[in-house]
């Protein structure tokens, strides 16, 4: 508990005595200055009468983090309030990452909500409820002046948060058997699981869903994008986005969070990947002895260097926002080619050892690289790596090429799209585990050769 401070309990005082008088000034409204209900009211709204009946309505309500009723709206078992940074720590999306910025959840008599809005007014950041739940001596002081009932208020109102009776699920709950053991055969080897709604976390997501999707930072960079307009802004779409309707027209019946979403609760799309299958020829026979004239007909490159292009002649101003979107940019650029190269990767290899084939010989040691182990001389050129410094300079006068009819581009464009595509991560990554196969390689050559001799 904290040191007693007379100015922190009257200003918590305060708070609750406002709360109390508004909601007496809602009753009052429209009732005439002679009606006897004015004074019952005024006698029932006085901060300690107000206050007295709402500890015994507390108990009508839970304040939870995991619900039941959002499973079915007629199961009536076990609801929990679990605190997020109390929980094991996962690296799967779960409660435990809302941290202590989270919304509590009230399942209950919808009758008696007030009582919950009481507690979730804030001083300094926390509410109520929190100050009560670390039994903070002015928060406790605030409540009455007697510490005795200031006490017996302070449990009535913290047993919002408590597991009310024996853990118990419900014919309308889910449940299933979690082998837990290693024997299946064995019925003692598994758990019996009841799941629960975790409330806390799917109003977190939907909060931020209607933030991508509404909010105003959102709509400004839509518009922007829709105008072809630099904007420093993200744009976050959830294809394929479904909405789960929870209690009909009544949904404070099944939460408070859910009251405040309408019914809605976002579902994400759980479905495998929709591949778009490429017919990726073997450059066999190339315009210009290059594959980046077919790299840049395919659909997504073209889309990017036609972005890029566009970014660029907007006049995007000259500081970090437009440095980092115009490196994304190329960064997806890069990343698509090097995407292309694993495609060409997928053949057989030694495919760049036939006379047809015109591809000019840097892109021949990349793009066919296993024909190493069986083409001694390709291997040695491989290993020298001088086609490397060629490759990020033929991609560079392509991209150059390709901006340059309406952009004024030179070699400072040049040398920056070619040193971009040398420090491209998945670059690095994908080059070194082609080093990494070809001494393997060798180093098995080497072992058969000795188990030979």
């Amino acid at each position: 508990m904290n040191d007693p401070s007379p100015h922190r309990q009257s200003e918590i005082r305060s708070l609750i005595q406002g709360f109390i008088a508004e909601r007496l000034a809602t009753k009052l409204e429209g009732l005439p200055a002679d009606d006897p209900k004015r004074a019952t009211l005024q006698a029932q709204y006085t901060p300690a009468v107000w206050l007295e009946d709402a500890a015994r309505r507390a108990g009508q309500i839970q304040a939870v983090t995991h619900t039941l009723k959002a499973i079915h709206p007629d199961a009536k078992g076990t609801n929990l309030y679990c605190l997020p940074s109390a929980l094991p720590q996962y690296q799967l999306v779960g409660s435990h990452c809302l941290g202590d910025d989270f919304a509590d959840d009230v399942v209950g008599n919808a009758a008696a909500l007030d009582v919950y809005k009481l507690l979730k007014l804030e001083h300094e950041g926390q509410p109520l409820l929190s100050l009560l739940l670390a039994e903070d001596g002015d928060a406790l002081a605030a409540l009455h002046d007697d510490a005795e009932q200031a006490r017996s208020l302070t449990a009535a109102f913290t047993g919002l948060t408590r597991v009310r009776d024996d853990l118990a699920s419900h014919t309308h709950g889910k449940q299933l058997y979690w082998l837990a053991g290693d024997d299946p055969r064995n019925d003692a080897h598994f758990h019996l699981l009841a799941p629960l709604y975790a409330s806390s976390l799917a109003h977190r997501v939907y909060q931020g869903i209607q933030a991508d999707r509404f909010g105003e930072p959102a709509k400004e960079a839509r518009q922007a994008r829709r105008d072809k307009q630099f904007h420093p802004g993200i744009i976050r779409e959830y294809p394929q986005l479904a909405v789960q309707k929870l209690g009909g027209t009544k949904p404070q019946n099944i939460s408070q969070l859910n009251s405040e979403r309408r019914g809605d609760n976002y579902l994400l799309a759980s479905l495998p990947p929709s591949w778009q299958q490429r017919d990726v020829r073997l450059p066999i026979r190339t315009q210009d002895g290059s594959i980046f004239p077919a790299f840049g007909q395919r659909p997504a490159v073209a889309e990017l260097v036609r972005t890029l292009r566009d970014f660029l002649l907007s006049g995007p101003p000259l500081n970090v926002h437009t440095r980092n979107s115009r490196d994304e940019l190329l960064t997806e650029l890069i990343n698509e080619l090097l995407l292309y190269a694993a495609e060409l990767w997928a053949f057989e290899p030694g495919w760049s050892a036939k006379p047809e084939c015109n591809l000019n010989r840097a892109e021949q040691l990349w793009l066919d690289f296993r024909r190493a182990a069986q083409d001694e001389v390709f291997a040695s050129e491989w290993r020298r790596m001088a086609w490397v410094d060629e490759l990020r300079e033929r991609f560079a006068n392509w991209l150059n090429t390709r901006l340059v009819s309406k952009l004024s581009v030179g070699d400072v464009e040049n040398s920056y799209w070619a040193q971009q595509f040398g420090s491209n991560a998945l670059w690095l990554d994908l080059n070194w585990l082609n080093q990494a196969w070809l001494k393997q390689f060798e180093r098995e050559q080497r072992d058969l050769g000795d188990e030979h001799e």
